[in-house]
């Protein structure tokens, strides 16, 4: 219990100082016991209530939706969660059931859906992997060893390979400096002509000095040996991984370099492109509204809104419908 609470309030966006961005915060005058029983009675209506069911739980934060399941446990001597599976389905229930997970719980379940059964889903292990700070990346590590009794390193290295493999383990390894105050100028440009002199001026790639440099650097020291970067290559750091590395290295070293760069920006993209393809990627907005929603959702609304010139929400509106475009919205709050 207090494990997840300490988790809930420690996570940080960029392994810096900086604050989260939630748009789901604790309920005020929060009481669980009501909360339950207008949920039970939410789920015995007949066609079910699922207005009810929305506008409680995302309005609730994780741990005091945990509340609201132990006061329903006790109250109709069954399981909330699987109430609620029986009671929703769809998009819906994805969101719902989504919510019933902390957000390292959430993640992990994640992880392992991409590379459960045949072939592995790159796409969202890739997401996943490269844009979750160290912080984040230590309690997904110790929840996925919780709920499926494997290291998560073993099934990595079990699902991919090369290269791919290699940078996904060292992101795993979560041993990227913490940032400090000093700036170091003689690293950031060591590191910055270490990276050319990898890559773009020599015939070939080490990759291995990419992969220690991209996965070992704080955030803040990263930015800076991109900008430092430009001043030894005639490509920046994303246009040289284009012309460098190929396939899902490629993409892993792009996401990476984006989440450096601004990772709410690469969420707000991210989101652009799942809700501009023809039935909306549901899988994917889903994932990232819940999973970014106590952490910094709110300000990637507001990168939304500043690179595509209209709101999260209005694009909600447009590309998706029902219940389930309500929970979105409901998550996402008010458009600034």
């Amino acid at each position: 219990m207090a494990m997840v609470s300490e988790f809930l309030g420690q996570l940080s966006l960029n392994e810096t100082t900086e604050t989260k961005y939630p748009t789901v915060v604790p309920a005020v005058n929060f009481d669980p016991d009501k909360d339950a029983a207008r949920i039970e009675t939410a789920i015995k209506t007949k066609g079910v209530d699922e207005q009810t069911i929305i506008d409680i739980l995302t309005k609730r934060t994780y741990s005091q939706r945990r509340d609201i399941a132990f006061a329903y446990e006790r109250k109709a001597k069954k399981d909330m969660i699987s109430a609620l599976k029986g009671a929703l389905s769809g998009s819906l229930e994805s969101v719902i059931l989504g919510l019933m997970k902390s957000t390292a719980q959430f993640d992990a379940t994640e992880i392992k859906g991409s590379m459960k059964g045949l072939g592995t889903d790159e796409e969202t292990l890739i997401e996943l992997l490269c844009s979750r700070s160290d912080s984040e990346l230590v309690q997904i590590k110790s929840v996925y060893k919780e709920l499926f009794k494997k290291e998560l390193h073993k099934d990595v290295a079990g699902d991919t390979s090369g290269n791919f493999c290699k940078l996904l383990l060292a992101l795993v390894q979560t041993k990227r400096d913490e940032p400090t105050s000093v700036v170091d100028y003689g690293k950031i440009d060591e590191d910055a002509r270490a990276l050319y002199e990898a890559g773009v001026k020599i015939k070939g790639t080490d990759v291995a000095t990419w992969i220690s440099i991209m996965s070992e650097r704080s955030v803040p020291h990263l930015q800076k040996v991109f900008q430092k970067y430009k001043s030894y290559s005639p490509y920046d750091m994303q246009e040289s991984i284009v012309k460098e590395v190929k396939g899902d290295l490629q993409k892993s070293f792009l996401v990476l370099v984006q989440c450096v760069e601004n990772k709410q920006l690469y969420f707000a993209k991210k989101l652009n492109e799942a809700m501009k393809s023809s039935g909306a990627k549901e899988k994917i907005v889903t994932r990232i509204i819940v999973s970014r929603c106590e952490v910094d959702l709110k300000k990637i609304c507001s990168e939304f809104k500043t690179a595509f010139g209209k709101s999260l929400q209005e694009t909600i509106e447009g590309h998706t419908k029902g219940d389930y475009q309500k929970a979105l919205l409901s998550l996402c709050g008010p458009a600034a």
